[in-house]
């Protein structure tokens, strides 16, 4: 059965918005997964890094998917680290590719492992402003607010900035 899930994808190393494009690539060629919107793609200030570190670009992607949640989530890991170098750490920390699982279709998934929907992404007006560029009418599981009313509630000192 396919399920519709929301990726946020975030670079801030090398070519920011050719990381971006790759990586949708990469999930469009990945088994069992199509991609079936991709936002905007945003300017972002990093958040909870030092202040001198490197903005990030970033989008959001749908896919529909025939993979279980946990595999979807090995196959992100995968692309991490196969095709973008990424080695995990505990800290965040700059990176040419960064991919969150942030809801698989109405479900709320709460493992050692995975948690959707993703634990603070109605914090984070660089993962709300992208979802709503695709998905403004979706009401995450567990709210009764869409994300546009998520994101014009959201009070936050990021700097978020659409690209031209």
């Amino acid at each position: 059965m396919d399920t519709d899930a929301y990726i946020a994808l975030g670079s801030n190393l090398g070519d920011r918005e050719l990381n971006l494009l790759r990586a949708v690539a990469e999930l469009g060629k990945t088994p069992g997964c199509r991609v079936t919107a991709l936002s905007r793609f945003y300017e972002t200030s990093p958040v909870g890094m030092p202040p001198a570190t490197p903005s990030f670009y970033n989008a959001v992607a749908r896919v529909t998917t025939r993979l279980q949640p946990d595999e979807l989530l090995k196959e992100l890991f995968r692309i991490e680290q196969e095709i973008f170098g990424r080695i995990p750490a505990a800290e965040p920390q700059s990176r040419r590719m960064d991919l969150d699982l942030l809801l698989y279709g109405t479900q709320e998934i709460h493992t050692p492992d995975l948690t959707i929907p993703h634990p603070r992404m109605l914090q984070r007006r660089f993962v709300l402003a992208p979802l709503a560029d695709i998905a403004a009418d979706l009401q995450p599981p567990g709210s009764t607010v869409t994300i546009a009313g998520h994101l014009a509630l959201l009070a936050s000192e990021e700097q978020v900035q659409l690209l031209e």
